[in-house]
């Protein structure tokens, strides 16, 4: 390809990721209006978990079936897949049509950032990679602060239906421009899909999500539903592993979590997703129900956080190509640690400003570590298994943040039914979330200390990426 079809590729790219992107915050204004139009207000907080679960299933699985037949034709059927889902989105005339709708909506949301990721992984070298990787993170966070804003503006000047509709001239504009300007080289031969091993990911994931997604509704892990959900989960993913030891062409192929930086980019990415995604949930609970703040001023806390990721994303994407990963990655960590640290000392006398300044810190954090972690692992893998393994970062990272959200909120209703007051609750969530952040610390040291120039020269001289392990 080209730089002009490089280009272009990267435009439709950031697109795609930009609709996926808003689309997980863009509906949350308008559910009010949703709930006044279509009812079921009792079950439409599946409206949510139902689109997280899909994306999340299928995150791998879009992922490695980009590795068999080719990144530019399961991406493009993400994108229809995606599109078709908004379409039908906006014709919803009941909430169990909505939810259905979404969940197909999720499907395709699964493979945008996945499979184009990779795409960004595959069309350039590792100094420009770096550079790009970083301009994709700062994508997500302003498709992340712009969702609620033009969800909004949306509902109330439009109809609730526009904030799915939108995505339809966007999406034709990403799709056209993938199909005429991304090449995939030709497979040789004709791959041979593991249709157990896909079913029982399948169904073990689901099962766990869906447990997961029960346990922190009802704020317990004791209940038959959930249990039994877990238990499904256990068995599933148990025989799963011992299909893929067995098949010939593995959906997930379990020895790439031989290599040291893959199994670093699984576990930091899992426990970091973990306590941050699970404890910035309760932030603007603490600050209303604690501290006293106004919604609007608790939302606001939550803004320093997501420009603090999107800054040091792009800062730390240029950085690993000066210092190495280990150590862009490590003070990622330790901001992160220093993040809750200070979360945990929150009381009724915290401040704005000061909630605004702890905010910034993990989201600095979280900037430093998730893109060089992406870049690491990208470097470390042959080209045959880079989907999977971009797949896989994304997945345990989502993964974490449900059950941290879980596990958390579970806590927080431990200690209202033992007797605790609100601050004491919550405030427990925080030490929760510092407990996991120091295990997440210390799974940061598994990161090789890779010489990214080193990698970047290897490429251009067509020597293998391979590093650590």
């Amino acid at each position: 390809m080209d730089e002009r079809a490089k280009r272009l590729a990267l435009l439709g790219v950031m697109l795609s990721i930009f609709l996926a992107a808003m689309e997980a915050t863009v509906v949350a204004t308008a559910m009010p209006r949703v709930v006044a139009s279509l009812g079921g207000l009792d079950i439409y907080s599946w409206v949510f978990s139902g689109f997280l679960l899909t994306s999340t299933v299928t995150m791998p699985l879009w992922g490695r079936l980009s590795d068999l037949y080719g990144r530019r034709p399961l991406f493009l059927c993400g994108l229809a897949v995606f599109l078709v889902g908004s379409a039908l989105s906006g014709l919803s005339q009941t909430m169990t049509q909505l939810i259905v709708f979404r969940m197909i909506q999720g499907l395709g949301a699964g493979s945008l950032m996945t499979v184009g990721m990779t795409v960004i992984g595959e069309l350039f070298t590792l100094e420009r990679r770096a550079r790009m990787q970083g301009y994709i993170s700062g994508v997500w966070g302003v498709a992340s602060l712009l969702g609620p804003l033009i969800g909004g503006l949306l509902t109330d000047h439009a109809s609730w239906r526009w904030v799915f509709y939108i995505n339809l001239p966007f999406g034709a504009i990403a799709m056209a421009l993938i199909a005429s300007v991304l090449v995939d080289e030709r497979t040789r031969r004709r791959p041979v899909i593991d249709y157990t091993g896909l079913a029982l990911f399948a169904l073990g994931v689901s099962a766990l999500l869906i447990g997961v997604i029960e346990a922190g509704r009802v704020r317990t892990w004791t209940g038959l539903d959930v249990l039994g959900l877990l238990v499904l989960a256990v068995l599933a993913l148990v025989a799963f592993v011992r299909v893929e030891r067995r098949a010939a062409e593995p959906i997930v192929p379990l020895r790439m979590f031989g290599h040291r930086m893959v199994l670093a980019g699984a576990s930091t990415g899992f426990l970091a997703g973990m306590a941050m995604f699970g404890a910035i949930s309760f932030v603007p609970l603490f600050l209303q129900l604690v501290s006293g703040m106004s919604a609007t001023a608790a939302g606001m806390v939550l803004i320093p956080f997501t420009l603090g990721w999107v800054a040091m994303s792009v800062t730390s994407a240029r950085l690993v190509l000066r210092i190495g990963y280990r150590i862009v990655v490590l003070a990622g960590m330790v901001c992160l640690t220093v993040a809750f640290v200070l979360l945990s000392r929150w009381s009724t006398s915290l401040t704005q400003g000061v909630a605004m300044r702890d905010a910034l810190i993990g989201g600095i954090g979280m900037g430093l570590t998730m893109v060089p972690m992406l870049i690491a692992v990208q470097s470390a893998v042959p080209r045959s298994e880079l989907g999977m393994a971009t797949s896989m970062i994304q997945f345990f990272r989502t993964v974490g943040g449900a059950i941290g959200l879980a596990v958390m909120g579970a806590v927080m209703a431990w200690r209202l039914g033992a007797g605790a007051s609100q601050a004491e609750a919550v405030h427990s969530v925080f030490v929760v979330g510092l407990l996991v952040c120091l295990v997440a610390l210390a799974s940061a040291f598994l990161v090789p200390p890779g010489r990214a120039r080193d990698l970047a020269r290897a490429e251009v001289h067509g020597e293998p990426t391979r590093v650590g392990g």
